[in-house]
């Protein structure tokens, strides 16, 4: 079994390596002993996000349907033979990984099935089952056990993931609409973007941002680095986003060059060195 368990765990990995560059740079920062369950997480949620999003000659609906009834198997039983899945069981019920957040998580991937116009309730449903429910399970996970800590974090940790996920919505916004019929921004019509309402989303962005950075400078050592690179690398994209007209983001995606990523991975390694983080 533990061979089994370190095959699925190498799995994860290869499937966060395959699709995300930057997380995988992210999570290598990390200490070790995090990196096959952020792994773990990482591959649970690609998948579930890849039948919704790119699986478009299948029927997607049962792909997520047969996902869903496989995840809550795998927890039930203690094992799978998807590996991508026999990990993420394994890393819910090692760090106890509330399964609320599961449910949370796979009700907003339902949602991408639907045609929503997103009003705020909706809005907000969906930002944290899709974010903020992913940023709590990794904090279980940074915080190993230590359930003080975690409730001190907890709001920073949903700041953190919707300030990723909102950055993302107007980075994608032209091939969400284009590819998915999709508008996440509340009473935003895609038609009718301009730089007001982009002005408006982006002043959100910035308090989530503000609110993130706070429980970032509180998380153990182990988990900080990779934690704090990740938000320097979110607010970079952002800062570009920021600087371009709204007439931009709708015609070309906006994307931070290796050589930057870099940069900012040299930079913060050593504020890390320095404890300025």
């Amino acid at each position: 079994m533990e061979l089994f368990k370190e095959t699925c765990l190498k799995c994860s990995r290869v499937v966060t390596e395959s699709y995300s560059t930057s997380f995988t740079l992210g999570i290598k920062t990390l200490h070790k002993k995090l990196h096959f369950p952020i792994y773990a997480i990482y591959g649970f949620v690609r998948f579930a996000d890849e039948i919704v999003d790119t699986f478009h000659d299948y029927n997607k609906r049962e792909l997520l349907a047969d996902f869903k009834k496989q995840t809550y198997e795998a927890i039930e039983k203690g094992i799978s033979l998807n590996p991508v899945l026999h990990s993420f069981q394994t890393v819910v019920k090692q760090y106890g990984i509330d399964e609320k957040y599961i449910d949370a998580f796979l009700l907003s991937m339902e949602m991408d099935l639907e045609g929503h116009a997103y009003d705020r309730a909706l809005y907000n449903t969906y930002i944290y089952g899709s974010a903020e429910v992913v940023g709590l399970m990794c904090l279980k996970v940074f915080c190993e056990g230590d359930e003080e800590m975690f409730k001190q974090l907890e709001n920073s940790a949903r700041s953190l993931g919707a300030a990723f996920q909102k950055v993302n919505f107007l980075r994608d916004m032209r091939s969400d609409y284009d590819e998915r019929g999709r508008v996440y921004f509340p009473k935003v019509d895609f038609t009718c973007f301009d730089n007001t309402c982009k002005a408006e989303i982006e002043a959100d962005i910035l308090k989530d941002f503000d609110d993130a950075l706070k429980g970032i400078m509180a998380l153990p050592r182990s988990a900080r680095m990779g934690v704090y690179l990740a938000y320097v690398y979110y607010r970079k994209l952002f800062r570009r986003i920021q600087n371009l007209p709204a007439t931009h983001i709708l015609k070309e995606r906006v994307r931070v060059p290796d050589n930057t990523k870099l940069a900012l991975l040299v930079s913060s390694y050593f504020k890390y060195k320095l404890n300025v983080i």
